[in-house]
């Protein structure tokens, strides 16, 4: 792991591939993963019902157990491997920001408030893109039953605030990686190349191109 960023975290939209990044990171690095537990929230399924009515539930749950995780991972003395994520704390809001209405999302924030200057900062994140057609097709492959009912506008629509944020972006380092046609798990000199440009990310936003799909 570059000594500069000890700790990285993987991000991007439902489907671009967060998780499986990680965990090739997490080998190639020799480093600690932490990943967003995901299924075990229970209005989730319900959520990709009725998206109004199970919103609010569903975010103050995954933001609760995303900031217990963090609070139990980065303990004084554990912090010191190297740790790679599969999730940001504060993308938590971009969420909370397309399902809670006004009253909702008041409330949300006043709990956020609170927990969100209590998590570690990253040293790296590496923001992940994807065409929604790649998204659509990655999220079909790997079957999550409660996946099935997700609506494509809601995530074309998740899409564009993802990328609104990460424009804005300036806590940390920030790696721009465009996946739509790329494959890290099929493709080790790629996964190499990648490895190249976060060991050279050091400041600012940095906007990478895939091994493979260079002009």
């Amino acid at each position: 792991m570059p000594p500069q960023s000890r700790y990285i975290v993987v991000e991007g939209p439902i489907g671009v591939g967060k998780t499986t990044l990680a965990r090739a990171l997490c080998k190639r690095f020799g480093a600690r993963g932490v990943y967003e537990i995901v299924e075990e929230n229970p209005f989730l399924a319900s959520f990709y019902k009725d998206r109004a009515r199970y919103a609010f539930q569903t975010q103050l749950f995954f933001l609760l157990s995303r900031f217990k995780q963090q609070q139990e991972l980065f303990q004084p003395g554990l912090f010191e491997s190297s740790t790679v994520s599969d999730y940001l704390f504060a993308k938590d809001r971009i969420f909370a920001s397309l399902t809670l209405d006004a009253d909702e999302l008041a409330l949300y924030e006043r709990v956020y408030e609170h927990l969100g200057p209590r998590v570690v900062r990253p040293d790296l994140v590496v923001y992940l893109q994807a065409r929604l057609e790649v998204l659509l097709a990655r999220i079909k492959k790997r079957g999550r039953d409660f996946e099935r009912k997700l609506d494509p506008e809601y995530l074309a629509e998740l899409s564009r605030t993802y990328s609104e944020f990460f424009h804005r972006w300036d806590e940390t380092p920030l790696l721009v990686v465009n996946t739509s046609d790329v494959d890290y798990v099929e493709s080790e000199p790629a996964l190499d190349d990648l490895v190249r440009a976060i060991e050279r990310c050091r400041s600012g936003t940095t906007y990478y191109q895939p091994l493979g799909t260079r002009t």
